[in-house]
């Protein structure tokens, strides 16, 4: 499962925070956002061992998000993204754009699988992914002058050898300020897996049936899985523009396809998918 939109999520609701006073009916004010900021965090999150796991452990997953010059960024766990179009400030369109680095973990080791069957398999290595994004945002959508909806799309291949593979994702993400305290956002997203990804990490050689006792399958392409997610800060200290914030998130996916019908996934593990995490950021 990607937790990167939803991490993206958690990250942009402490740097998007809007008056509170500001309402859908009221004259769009200039926002003490259009500024450079930086808000930095990190939490625990219950995850499953690999994608399709049915059993879940807990990691430290960093987080950092900032605006500088009008060009922003994201670290978001194993995962950062870089916008190079300037942000535009108050409601309106604006277009978003970037490159795209991921350290891929999926069994990249034998340690924390907890099923002796996958462990069987071999551990595979770690991937790096590296691409960009394109997007879109509205912001001024339903609720007030500062709300937004996004839409992106984004594409990411090894280049370390591990899968020599890309993977696709369109994503939605909403994002909606209450006050200057509190914040939510929904997110959704599907992961498409070209063929060599779907070989490497659900496939299972007759080789490796003989060792894990799962039986021999060969994976195909496609869509992978598909996310939904929810995303809420409220302010511990201070406000939402300077101050130290609780973050709590939590996803529910599926996956699909050939990768769902695996026996990784479907006799080892589970189609069903879920995360959460809960940490603690500070804005500045």
């Amino acid at each position: 499962m990607s937790t990167f939109r939803i991490m993206v999520a958690a990250a942009g609701l402490i740097a998007a925070p809007l008056p509170a006073q500001v309402s859908a009916q009221s004259r769009p004010e200039p926002s003490p956002f259009d500024r450079d900021r930086v808000a930095v965090g990190a939490g625990l999150a219950v995850i499953p061992d690999y994608e399709g796991s049915d059993h879940y452990s807990p990691v430290a997953a960093p987080a950092a998000i900032g605006s500088v010059e009008g060009h922003s960024f994201v670290l978001a766990g194993n995962q950062l993204s870089i916008d190079l179009l300037r942000d535009r400030p108050g409601p309106g369109w604006r277009f978003q754009g970037g490159p795209v680095a991921q350290v891929n973990l999926n069994r990249s080791t034998l340690s924390g699988l907890h099923d002796p069957r996958v462990r069987a398999l071999g551990a595979l290595g770690t991937a790096i992914e590296l691409g960009g994004y394109v997007g879109v945002q509205k912001t001024g959508v339903v609720t007030s002058p500062y709300d937004t909806l996004s839409l992106t799309l984004s594409y990411r291949h090894d280049v370390a050898g591990i899968h020599d593979a890309g993977l696709w994702q369109p994503g939605l993400t909403y994002f909606t300020p209450l006050s200057l305290h509190m914040a939510v956002a929904f997110t959704a997203a599907v992961d498409m897996a070209e063929d060599r990804y779907a070989r490497t990490y659900y496939s299972v050689s007759p080789a490796q049936s003989l060792r894990s006792g799962l039986p021999v399958y060969d994976a195909k392409g496609g869509i992978k899985n598909w996310t939904i997610g929810l995303v809420g800060v409220r302010t511990l200290h201070g406000d939402l523009l300077h101050g130290l914030h609780l973050v709590a998130l939590g996803t529910f996916g599926g996956m699909t396809g050939s990768i769902g019908d695996s026996p990784i996934v479907a006799q080892a593990g589970s189609r069903q998918q879920w995360l959460g995490a809960l940490g603690l950021a500070y804005s500045f």
